[in-house]
């Protein structure tokens, strides 16, 4: 991982001046320990006319895993071997982005004691990236760095030069030229866009993030026509440190224009910001859609088929008219949280009297699931590799046969309106596959004209018109599809 920092000057004003301002000597090749690998800086060249500083970040995957938690960039099948196969050693990203504030932090503060007069100082600088992960292409970039006075030269990087055919990578090849900023100026860009433009983080964002991009935006990212970006990517989209940094961002807006203090305007945008309603969660929506079906289908007696941690389970509870509710998953452990969620061990004898948690596995018929109303399979099959996926459904529709089945299962189509979800990668790491629409519905054909159900197709979530909802659901109907009309 690689970046330059480049200027020139004369013998009245040198360029190594470059070298007080980032207080690291243009003779020494210097190494700096991080959690993550080790930093060098060293100088490529340094005289009067010219000076070049570069910082060179040698990742160490294992320590990246190992603090991570494994929780690095991945999330598809092969995720375990991509903790430690990846571009995070190359490309630049939050991790450059943290190397630059801790090796070059008095820079980026503008603090020279030995010249004090040098931070003030705009300079001609050039900034080098040679592997720089865009999302969002060229364009973005562009739209990103020129309204702060970069002149941009952002090169897209061939997924194979041999193989142009193959079409460009979502890296590019950076280049930042501009006469009127002071290096600390430069510093703090680089240091909030970088991950912007990576669109991923390699630690957890917590409140003390939003301190940090107020503190690195200071003086250009109130004013910053991609504001609203910029505050959500860099805060990995957590929607209340975005709206709190808004929220704040608007105040420094305001106060700017009235010439007055933040202080004194902070009532100005409270009323506004409190009136925004928090959207509902997906996981939310779909025990939504999931109840009101079951509603619709008049069932009393319900499984929940991978029941996970209960959240569906306690939902039912809630409502009377499902009389028994049986909880099955083949996880020991997630059976025990389900249980404390429900707090079993408290729960009166007329309401323990409604619900069980079964151990099973769904690969397998089950007599104990046998003669009941409806049965839910909720993001559950495709947790399963598609070769056990006849054996599910001969479990389920074949053998315990409820009249009613409804399955969810995420649309691929829309991912990639999850603007944090790598191009080609799954929502969760233990998924082994997620369906079309097209793909979810032949299936669900198939599996109906086998088994004697009729099937019908309902959105849930938002239903975009080009990619269609974020969770796709079934609900089967034992009888022929004429029967199931009527009904």
């Amino acid at each position: 991982m690689f970046l330059t920092i480049s200027t020139t000057g004369s013998p009245q004003r040198p360029a190594t001046d470059l070298g007080f301002l980032l207080h690291k000597h243009p003779e020494k090749a210097q190494a700096f320990s991080t959690s993550y690998g080790t930093a060098h800086v060293l100088y490529p060249e340094a005289d009067a006319e010219r000076c070049t500083a570069a910082l060179l970040l040698e990742v160490d995957a294992v320590a990246l895993v190992r603090r991570g938690r494994g929780k690095g960039r991945g999330g598809a099948p092969d995720a375990a071997l991509a903790q430690y196969v990846n571009d995070r050693p190359y490309a630049a990203s939050s991790l450059l982005a943290v190397a630059l504030s801790g090796v070059f932090s008095s820079a980026m503060r503008g603090v020279c004691a030995a010249r004090p007069e040098l931070p003030a100082q705009p300079r001609p600088l050039r900034v080098e990236v040679p592997a720089l992960p865009a999302r969002g292409g060229a364009g973005l970039v562009r739209r990103l760095f020129e309204p702060l006075g970069w002149t941009v030269t952002a090169e897209p990087v061939a997924l194979d030069a041999e193989f142009p055919e193959w079409g460009e990578s979502r890296y590019v090849r950076l280049v930042l030229e501009a006469g009127t900023l002071t290096l600390a100026e430069a510093l703090r860009h680089l240091y909030v866009l970088l991950p912007v433009l990576d669109d991923a983080k390699h630690y957890w964002v917590s409140p003390d993030e939003v301190d940090k991009l107020l503190r690195a935006g200071e003086g250009w990212l109130p004013g910053h026509p991609e504001q609203k970006l910029i505050t959500s990517r860099y805060l990995s989209r957590r929607w209340s440190l975005t709206r709190r940094a808004m929220e704040r961002l608007e105040l420094v807006r305001l106060a700017e224009a009235d010439d007055s203090d933040v202080e004194e305007i902070d009532n100005a945008v409270t009323a506004e910001t409190e009136a925004e309603e928090r959207p509902t969660p997906l996981a939310v929506r779909r025990r939504e859609a999931i109840l009101a079906a079951l509603r619709a289908s008049g069932a009393a007696r319900v499984l929940d088929l991978g029941c996970g941690q209960g959240q569906l389970v306690q939902a039912l509870l809630e409502d009377p008219s499902f009389t028994e509710i049986v909880g099955v998953d083949v996880s020991t452990r997630a059976l025990a949280v389900a249980s404390r969620r429900l707090r079993l061990d408290r729960m009166g004898e007329r309401q323990a009297a409604r619900v069980r948690l079964l151990q099973g596995s769904l690969s397998y018929t089950d007599k104990r699931l046998k003669g009941y109303d409806a049965a839910v399979l909720s993001e559950v099959i495709e947790h399963l590799d598609p070769p056990r996926l006849p054996a599910l459904e001969y479990a389920v529709f074949g053998a315990a046969r409820p009249r009613t089945v409804l399955v969810t299962t995420p649309n691929v189509e829309y991912n990639v309106r999850w603007e944090t979800l790598p191009a080609g990668h799954v929502r969760h790491g233990d998924h082994r596959f997620e369906w079309t629409r097209a793909e979810f519905r032949a299936w669900a054909a198939e599996v109906a004209g086998r088994h004697g159900y009729a099937v019908e197709f309902l959105p849930v979530g938002p239903d975009d018109p080009e990619v269609g909802p974020p969770t796709q659901m079934a609900v089967f109907t034992a009888g022929t599809a004429q029967e199931a009309k009527a009904a």
